[in-house]
């Protein structure tokens, strides 16, 4: 069986139409649908149907779909086994929490080319719930998120935490800080617990982003209070216009190296949250 077909019935799966797949996969339709008729044929079974509603998985369809999975991630790890070091680079697929993009990524793929220079890397910034899913389904290998999502298939470790500072510019003390201009950071359900219990009375403002660097443009743009990375926070009051809220604890979100449990004792992947722990380690005292 040709991978390319696992793969275009894997992305129909996800989008749920020929044309988005045959856009993301830049094919045509028509090779989309030839591609699923393959598939069928080897099969011997419809995988989809098709209706004015859209495309939707036939009862056999939703059967192959974990085999499909299975088959795909096997895909991978034998390309893995078999490469040589001599030839062309192996691409290690990365996801990325979107606020560790924004801050770290440019030390993180410095310490990675470094460490891994026969490789070639494809980093997607992501969220949490959505890199827990592609992780499980092999469609990436590794990742750096907020909020780990249980799952049997799935192993995480700690790589550190980030701080968050409370800037403003028209407070100084918690008891000043304006409900109007206030935007409210939801990063993730941890630094949202952490919010409540720290800052009670803020919880139900008008305005809340679930980005840190979202946040400082919104505040340098319009004025307010917000928290933002601890580093970000004090470029932004040395550049004047800002200060900190002292009275307001500094707020940390842990951070977590994700990947597949199979990958949980392999090298690469050991030096992958090596490398996690340094990059956040160095970025979260700048």
């Amino acid at each position: 069986m040709q991978i390319e077909l696992l793969d275009t019935f894997l992305d129909l799966v996800e989008s749920r139409s020929f044309h988005r797949t045959a856009e993301q996969l830049g094919l045509t339709q028509s090779t989309v649908s030839a591609r699923v008729q393959a598939l069928e044929a080897a099969l011997g079974a419809r995988l989809f149907s098709r209706s004015r509603a859209g495309t939707a998985l036939t009862t056999e369809g939703l059967r192959f779909e974990t085999h499909a999975r299975l088959m795909r991630q096997e895909w991978n790890e034998a390309r893995r086994a078999v490469a040589s070091s001599g030839e062309a680079a192996l691409t290690l697929r990365l996801g990325i929490q979107q606020d560790i993009a924004a801050a770290f990524v440019g030390a993180l793929v410095a310490d990675l080319r470094q460490e891994f220079p026969q490789t070639a890397f494809y980093i997607e910034p992501d969220y949490s719930a959505q890199m827990c899913a592609d992780l499980s389904s092999g469609a990436q290998d590794f990742a750096l998120m907020f909020s780990p999502k249980q799952h049997p298939d799935l192993y995480f470790a700690s790589v550190g935490d980030i701080p968050y500072r409370l800037i403003s510019t028209d407070a100084k003390t918690r008891q000043q800080i304006n409900l109007a201009t206030y935007i409210m950071g939801h990063f993730s359900p941890a630094f949202e617990q952490t919010h409540r219990r720290v800052l009670p009375e803020l919880v139900g403002v008008p305005l809340s982003v679930g980005q840190s660097s979202t946040i400082s443009t919104l505040l340098q743009s319009l004025g307010g209070t917000g928290f933002v990375m601890a580093a970000q926070a004090s470029r932004m009051v040395a550049s004047g216009g800002f200060n900190y809220v002292d009275d307001v604890e500094v707020i940390h979100q842990p951070i977590y190296a994700a990947m597949h449990l199979r990958h949980r004792t392999s090298k690469a992947h050991r030096m992958l949250v090596k490398i996690g722990q340094k990059t956040i380690k160095a970025g979260a005292i700048r």
